[in-house]
């Protein structure tokens, strides 16, 4: 984080800002001011600024969470990706209603998604997963995500294998491993703002078009 965004963190830190989000800039649909929330968090130095929550719910009703990473967001979803045998997907597939959360403190804001999930197209995964670091793919070959691994050694020695398996030819998209969309039904921009009296509004998804209204903090 710069030295910048330090001070400004120490100042706001627990007593919100001077200026909140006016009605003026709001608009009429959530991903315009996404947008600009995004591009705001990145330029503040905020470590990992893509970071996200993705909540997801069992088949028995089991709430869990985990942090993920914004892989690109339009107007169709915020994606994201994974290991298909990960305890995400196995819930995402029993239960495809999911919410995203970001939270960028220096800035005292949260973005609140909900929608509902679905697999994006595999050649849409080929595509990111080839941007990813050798060492990232050749991971993704070698983990089991999710499940039970009786040592760190099993999974370096997974590791070597999947290095030896590919030597020096690329590493291919896993068939187990790809990419979620998830499309939002309601989208909450909170602001922090002084003694508590934060900004929420909300955009819910209503017919072609979203609904705008505030809430009380």
């Amino acid at each position: 984080m710069s030295i910048r965004s330090t001070i400004r963190s120490v100042v706001t830190m627990g007593k919100g800002v001077a200026r909140g989000l006016p009605d003026s800039e709001v608009g009429d649909e959530p991903f315009t001011l996404f947008g600009t929330w995004f591009d705001e968090a990145r330029e503040s130095g905020i470590l990992l600024p893509d970071s996200m929550a993705l909540s997801t719910v069992s088949a028995e009703g089991q709430p869990s969470g985990r942090m993920v990473l914004l892989k690109g967001y339009d107007r169709t979803g915020f994606r994201f990706f994974t290991n298909f045998g990960s305890r995400k997907s196995h819930e995402l597939t029993d239960n495809p209603n999911a919410a995203l959360t970001f939270h960028w403190a220096v800035l005292q804001r949260q973005v609140r998604i909900q929608g509902s999930v679905v697999r994006i197209s595999e050649d849409e995964s080929a595509v990111y997963f080839q941007t990813r670091a050798r060492g990232s793919r050749i991971g993704a070959w070698a983990s089991k995500q999710s499940q039970p691994l009786d040592s760190r050694e099993l999974l370096e020695e997974r590791v070597r294998e999947c290095e030896e398996e590919f030597d020096d030819a690329d590493v291919p998209l896993p068939p187990f491993w790809g990419g979620y969309r998830l499309a939002p039904r309601r989208i909450e921009f909170w602001q922090g703002r002084a003694n508590r009296l934060h900004d929420r509004v909300v955009f819910e998804a209503a017919g072609d078009g979203w609904a705008v209204h505030r809430v009380y903090p």
